[in-house]
């Protein structure tokens, strides 16, 4: 049996783009510690967290701040992040994958999630961030910290209004103490 023209054109497609992700922004004192899934490739291409314009990370820290972080260049985001004991990193440290859905992630290798408590001795809990990311969370509730799951801030995740998404992410943050 012969494949047709239409199978051999998928035989010929070549696999998706090995991908590396971020390096964590972890400091000693860091008591939270945000986790996604992996960068988009807006993130990707600048080379920032949550880089996508429409991405509601930086948007939702800047309400429960009061500060304008959207504003500031990416390196003082940082600074104000690791200044109030939040860490930004992801689960996986890299995956193939074409666009920027999660669900389009394959062949994910993940990051070495047991260092967190070694990177940041003040750890107090882990949130994940969407659903993909909560699928590590047998490895992060292993660390002996408080994990939950935060609904996305990507602009995929349309189902969730910016005021419940604000609301579900002060909870989390007050209870932490990083708010």
């Amino acid at each position: 049996m012969h494949p047709s023209s239409s199978d051999s054109t998928l035989l010929e497609m070549p696999p998706a783009t090995r991908l590396t992700g971020l390096p964590p922004v972890i400091a000693r004192d860091t008591r939270l510690v945000v986790l996604g899934s992996f960068p988009g490739a807006a993130s990707l291409a600048a080379q920032q967290y949550y880089g996508h314009p429409r991405n509601h990370f930086w948007p939702i820290l800047s309400a429960l701040w009061d500060v304008d972080l959207v504003a500031m260049s990416y390196p003082r985001r940082l600074a104000e992040l690791r200044s109030r004991g939040l860490g930004l990193w992801d689960v996986y440290a890299a995956c193939r994958r074409e666009g920027s859905l999660d669900t389009s992630i394959e062949d994910a290798q993940l990051n070495d999630l047991a260092s967190l408590k070694r990177r940041a001795p003040r750890l107090r809990a882990v949130a994940h961030n969407g659903g993909e990311s909560a699928r590590a969370m047998r490895h992060t509730r292993a660390l002996g910290v408080a994990v939950c799951q935060l609904p996305s801030t990507s602009p995929a995740n349309a189902s969730w209004s910016f005021e419940r998404k604000l609301a579900a992410w002060r909870a989390v943050f007050v209870e932490h103490g990083v708010a």
